[in-house]
């Protein structure tokens, strides 16, 4: 198991036991509550130092806002772009530059990776997570925790478990059982703790099976802590602590943030009142401590100051995984990769042409340090080799986009950007306390504000001089978590002041969004005005100014006309950081305004039309067959346009795979029948039946299935061999391939091995990922992969032993490029039965009152039924009657089950009972 940071030697303990010693006990439950947004409570009698914690997964925040921070910081492509790479390898490089980003932000631990399952494409925080598939998002995660720890920076593994929508996820019961917990949402999890040592988990929002995850138990004490033997710390989501005693008394280590509004002196008290035991503060303050000296922070207590760090080296990185993540889902006539050499014009078209979509929506963000969009990567790459026309065709925001402070003059004078003045007022009375510039008009303030300001109560003033390029009718907006207003030239344009509207905006907390509208002249600079308060504030403050400028009616058609007299048309849509994003999920699966429309209109138009989706999950394509290629690029951060044009010109071959099966329509997707949920409850029906598991089962065909992509290149599988052809339970099996380079070009593939349990007395899937490697092939080479096989990858998980199970018999292993795409085939068997793993078993209570067929889902049962009864499972006639008790079958064949039999099978079973 990897573990790093500073070792916990014995000496160590030694330290953290005196510690707990001379700790009070009011000094034990400070320690196990936030003391401010980010970071944890000293205790400075004893030299005991805070440590800080910081958003991810994508990057490291600080303690700024999401998009107004005063410190920037470097963007990374999200969760589904990074496990589209299917390279382990890279997510360790990743983990890596995300530690130094952590530390430049003085922080020790990043609240990342996000490893939930992808179990609804309309899950808004898809794009956060890695894939449908548990084992590939545990093989992301672990190499991702790997790289971010041996650089000294802790993971916080999250949302443990079952946060697989943002539907009322404060309070919704996840209503799942345990077979499908074990094998499709805990494996990432799992692995983050057993294989990666992560150091911090945290617990989710939701409920599961009616008890909330925070308090939860089975999950955090039996599961977590006794049976993976997890010896981190389990941190709550951020206002996600739901009671005094019982999250105490269950397992949660640490509540966030700070101050506390469910320990201090509450906590003291039932302890006191023998509510919670002293045993389990004790536990958690360990813990702590434990966690705290990982970090190093008792050698280096003083928490660094933020800063800005652009690192070139980072820069490059980001790059090379944004573009390895992308997937090319379809290249007819071999459009791509682009020929510079054969093109005179080149149509860009598009709502996220001309606007860097580089990441999701709510905690994940950053501010970054740049974004290149991908009108200006394509710009940079074709130089003057092409002319670049550009029309936008339609837009596909759900709220205005924020206005940006590069098209504005700060009102100061001061620079590009907003003058925000501060009061400690909620009316802008006072004096004022602080003044800066900053780069949007967006600002969101949680925890933090700045220097002066009383986060409690403030109101801020941002003023701006703004020159129209254009002429027309011009659209701003306000939205808010408090109250705020828009003047243009002195005179009030948008009021969401007086009676603001709650929306689903800033994770709940914040407005619906208030638009208007004003005729500008382009060239006329008039002065703009925006006022917020805090009045009617909850969890944070923020504001939002969006700006639409003009757009034409004729838009699609003058798109269309640029396509027609182009020799290439590239139409960049999808969706955004407001449609997909903490706090809400999307409210269905299409491409959102007029964007198929715009696809259409463009490929009638010209038909070597690419289009370039950027979202972070599946949309519905009606349009697939009328266009020539499909790239989909995700949100891949700050390097977003020079990224996409390496793909699109071929510097970089695309070997991205889906770590997500794109279904044809919503209606076909394995949670429909149940998502997002009712009355409070929502019920994971499908089983262990998730993403292509199911597709495959049910025979519903995908869009595209899991694993697929296409390459500029092919590629041959040969030779499949495996190590033996029986397999015993302690053995590992070894599969091995040849893989040609058949192309013309040097290209990387991945090679995925599947598992299917060709008769297993459970239902299971038709296969399952089990292992992969990406290979990267020169023209004409060949190179042997190796993968490894063992028990774990063979087992199901069998509620009545409450353990994994792999059963004796035949298994098929299937080497394929896509879960569909299967190359080559081979078979083994496993000599025996053996069940391993999973709590300790509780007590048995089976007699010959009990059905026939608990006895023979029992290991040690079946083993008795056996020696009286030989034969008895396969006797023909007993499958008909599995629901009868052992005593009421013995009726129905006395000759074969006689009394004899049933007295000695019901002393072997008491006897088994009493073990």
């Amino acid at each position: 198991m990897t573990d790093t940071g500073v070792a916990l030697t014995s000496e160590r303990e030694k330290r953290i036991d005196a510690l707990l010693q001379q700790m009070t006990l009011a000094e034990k439950v400070a320690l196990l509550a936030g003391s401010s947004m980010w970071t944890t409570t000293p205790i400075e009698r004893l030299g005991i130092p805070a440590i800080k914690v910081t958003d991810g997964p994508n990057g490291a925040r600080g303690a700024g806002g999401f998009v107004g921070g005063a410190v920037t910081a470097a963007c990374f492509p999200v969760g589904i772009a990074l496990a589209a790479t299917w390279n382990t390898t890279l997510l360790e490089a990743v983990g890596e530059a995300l530690a130094e980003e952590a530390q430049s932000k003085g922080a020790h631990l990043l609240l990342a990776p996000t490893v939930n399952i992808h179990r609804s494409p309309l899950n808004g925080r898809n794009f956060e997570c890695y894939s449908e598939d548990p084992y590939l998002s545990a093989r992301m995660a672990v190499a991702y925790i790997t790289g971010l720890q041996r650089r000294g920076v802790g993971a916080t593994v999250k949302h443990y478990v079952c946060n697989d929508s943002e539907f009322e996820r404060n309070t919704i019961s996840s209503e799942v059982d345990e077979r499908t917990l074990r094998e499709i949402y805990l494996p990432p999890f799992r692995a983050a703790v057993q294989e990666a040592g992560t150091w911090a988990v945290m617990a989710a929002y939701n409920r599961v099976n009616g008890i909330y995850a925070s308090e939860h138990p089975m999950l955090l004490i039996d599961i977590l802590k006794r049976e993976w033997e997890f010896d981190g710390i389990v941190m709550s989501d951020w206002f996600g602590t739901k009671s005094v005693v019982e999250a105490a008394a269950n397992g949660l280590d640490l509540e966030m943030p700070g101050p506390t509004r469910w320990r201090g002196e509450r906590l003291l008290a039932a302890v006191e009142q023998g509510q919670v035991s002293l045993a389990a503060i004790d536990e958690s303050a360990r813990r702590m401590l434990r966690t705290i000296a990982r970090a190093g922070a008792f050698e280096n207590p003083d928490i660094r100051p933020e800063q800005a760090i652009d690192r070139p080296a980072h820069r490059a990185l980001i790059r090379r995984a944004a573009a390895e993540g992308m997937v090319l889902l379809k290249n007819e006539g071999g459009i791509l990769p682009l020929n510079l050499a054969s093109l005179s014009s080149i149509a860009i078209i598009g709502p996220n042409a001309k606007t860097a979509q580089i990441m999701g929506g709510g905690s994940a963000q950053v501010n970054a340090h740049y974004a290149i969009s991908p009108y200006d990567g394509i710009a940079a790459r074709v130089g003057n080799r092409a002319t670049l026309g550009y029309e936008i065709g339609c837009t596909n925001h759900r709220q205005l986009p924020r206005l940006d402070g590069k098209l504005v003059e700060a009102g100061d004078g001061s620079g590009r950007g907003f003058t925000i003045v501060y009061y400690n007022s909620p009316d802008l009375t006072g004096d004022p306390v602080h003044r800066a510039t900053v780069e949007t008009g967006e600002q969101v303030w949680l925890g933090e504000v700045a220097p002066g300001v009383d986060p409690r109560q403030f109101s801020a003033r941002l003023t701006a001089r703004f020159t129209p390029t254009e002429s027309g009718v011009h659209t701003f907006s306000l939205i808010s978590a408090g109250v705020s207003r828009l003047f243009v030239n002195d005179t009030l344009l948008v009021d969401n002041w007086t009676n603001p509207v709650r929306g689903d905006t800033y994770f709940g907390a914040g407005s619906t969004e208030v638009t208007a509208s004003i005729a500008l002249e382009a060239g006329r600079t008039c002065d703009l005005r925006l006022e917020y308060s805090t009045q009617g504030a909850a969890m944070l403050a923020a504001v939002r100014l969006g700006y639409l400028p003009p757009v034409a009616e004729d838009a699609i058609e003058r798109a269309a006309a640029l396509a027609a007299r182009s020799d290439v048309a590239l139409v960049f849509v999808g969706l955004n950081a407001d449609w997909e994003s903490e706090g809400h999920d999307r409210p269905h699966m299409d491409l959102v305004g007029r964007q198929a429309e715009l696809i259409e209109r463009v490929a009638n138009a010209n038909p070597r039309t690419v289009v370039v989706l950027q979202t972070g999950s599946p949309v519905t394509m009606p349009w697939l067959d009328k266009v020539a290629g499909v790239i989909q690029a995700w949100y891949p951060g700050q390097e977003c346009g020079n990224a996409i044009a390496d793909v699109l010109f071929g510097d970089v071959n695309p070997s991205g795979r889906l770590p997500q099966t794109f279904p044809v329509r919503l209606e076909d997707n394995p949670a429909y029948i149940n998502y997002p949920g009712e009355n409070g409850r929502v019920r994971y029906g499908e089983g262990i039946f998730v993403g292509y598991r199911y597709y495959e089962k049910k025979k519903v065909a995908p869009l595209f299935p899991f694993g697929f992509g296409l390459s500029y290149t092919t590629f041959r599988y040969d030779n499949l061999r495996l190590s033996a052809d029986t397999l015993a339970p302690d053995e590992r099996l070894t599969v091995q391939v040849d893989v040609t380079n058949t192309g013309n070009v040097a290209g990387q593939e991945v090679v995925q091995l599947y598992v299917r349990d060709s008769a297993a007395r459970v239902a299971r899937p038709e296969k399952e990922l089990k292992g992969f490697a990406k290979v990267a092939l020169q023209p004409g080479e060949t190179q042997t992969v190796t993968l490894h096989l063992d028990r774990e990858a063979l087992a199901y998980w069998d509620d009545a032993q409450h353990a994994w199970v792999a059963e004796a018999g035949e298994f098929e292993v299937l080497i394929g490029s896509s879960s569909q795409d299967i190359r080559a085939r081979a078979t083994f068997r496993l000599s025996e039965t053996v069940s391993f793993g999973g709590p300790a078993k509780p007590p048995v209570k089976l007699s010959i009152d009990s059905p026939v067929k608990a006895l023979l889902e029992h290991e040690g049962a079946r083993h008795i039924l056996e020696r009286y009864l030989p034969g008895f499972a396969e006797q023909a006639g007993v499958g008909v009657m599995m629901g009868l008790t052992l005593a009421q079958m013995a009726g129905f064949a006395p000759d074969r089950i006689t009394p004899e039999h049933l007295a000695a099978i019901a002393a072997d079973l008491a006897q088994l009972r009493d073990q």
